[in-house]
């Protein structure tokens, strides 16, 4: 049995999602105690819990003090079953967040899945729906494999009720690691606004002066498609189709925020990516190192990539990666950028 203290590095819920998706994926039984103990509201909550549930739904899992609250789980998972599935958060909590703990069992399994997800879709500390579809799938395709994301309708704090669809085919044969160190040239870029259930202005202002900071054109600039019934919600994007890659940086609108500071705060986010000169940025690389640790216990072959900040959160991940799967990482910090190395142990 793995072993985990879930107050360990970050200590936050990542802990949590990566152990399940391990467990599965190698039928390893789990262990955590003290589950995001120094957090103001420790223990499971409800959107964790649900990662749990759904993880005992794909594996036929045993499963001990799954509970609100509760700061220990056990979790002994089955034999990972392809198929249709429907899994839902109560109220707002990300419904991305339970995808990116059945994604890697279900990208191993014996066939094509399909997963339809409720709650969350567009949530500050997780990663969002446009993130997911525009930035993660496609690494997930250069493994070998498929992913295809479609949102049917949104879902921001505090009302939830968004809904996506996800369809994942596996790969034919191991999963490919690769290396991506370097973005390549810039093809494409724009802004889109997504405001449902808020005054137009505060998407023509945050837009605008995104669109200044950046120097874009009325063409780069865009109004997401999101019905007035799907908020109050506020979600600024800018998006970078590189040659080897896309990045998404997401800034979330506030009540103590004007518009200006949200598409300040994005521009201040995005600068820091283009200075230094990374292929990643910190939130790509953390859903980045498992994929590829995935793939190099697969194929046992060496993988690397470079990005501009490696966080508390994904060391912590990469730690308890290496729990699991016979690999290890290595995490060289250049002048601008970062190198993260993952090989087989």
């Amino acid at each position: 049995m793995i072993e985990l203290d879930g107050s360990q590095g970050e200590g936050g819920g990542q802990i949590l999602r990566t152990g399940l998706a391990l467990a599965m994926v190698t039928g390893q039984p789990l262990a955590i105690d003290r589950i995001r103990a120094g957090r103001p509201k420790p223990g499971l909550m409800r959107q964790h819990l649900a990662c749990v549930l759904a993880a005992a739904e794909l594996s036929g899992a045993q499963v001990e003090s799954a509970e609100l609250g509760s700061q220990r789980l056990r979790f002994v998972p089955g034999t990972v079953r392809a198929g249709d599935y429907r899994f839902s958060v109560a109220s707002a909590g990300s419904c991305m967040l339970v995808l990116q703990t059945v994604l890697p069992a279900l990208l191993l399994a014996d066939a094509p899945s399909r997963v339809s997800l409720a709650g969350g879709t567009h949530n500050p500390m997780a990663p969002p729906f446009h993130f997911l579809d525009l930035a993660y799938a496609p690494l997930v395709r250069s493994l070998g494999a498929d992913l295809q994301l479609v949102l049917h309708r949104c879902g921001f704090y505090p009302a939830g009720g968004g809904a996506v669809e996800a369809t994942i085919v596996p790969s034919a044969g191991p999963l490919r690691p690769f290396d991506l160190l370097a973005r390549g040239a810039l093809q494409a870029a724009h802004g889109e606004c997504l405001a449902p259930g808020l005054a137009r202005h505060v998407a023509v202002r945050e837009l605008g002066t995104l669109g200044s900071a950046m120097g874009w054109s009325v063409e780069q600039l865009r109004h997401g498609v999101a019905r007035q019934n799907e908020g109050p919600g506020n979600a600024l994007m800018a998006v970078f189709a590189y040659e080897h890659v896309t990045e998404v940086f997401t800034a979330f609108g506030e009540k103590t925020l004007s518009a200006e500071q949200v598409a300040h705060r994005l521009v201040k986010e995005v600068r820091a990516f283009q200075k230094s000169g990374a292929a990643v940025g910190a939130h790509l690389a953390d859903q980045l190192a498992l994929l590829l640790a995935l793939a190099v216990w697969q194929s046992r072959k060496a993988a690397a990539f470079s990005c501009s900040e490696v966080t508390p959160h994904t060391r912590t991940n990469c730690a308890v990666i290496e729990r699991f799967l016979p690999v290890r990482f290595a995490i060289s910090q250049g002048a601008e950028a970062a190198t993260v190395q993952v090989a087989p142990a």
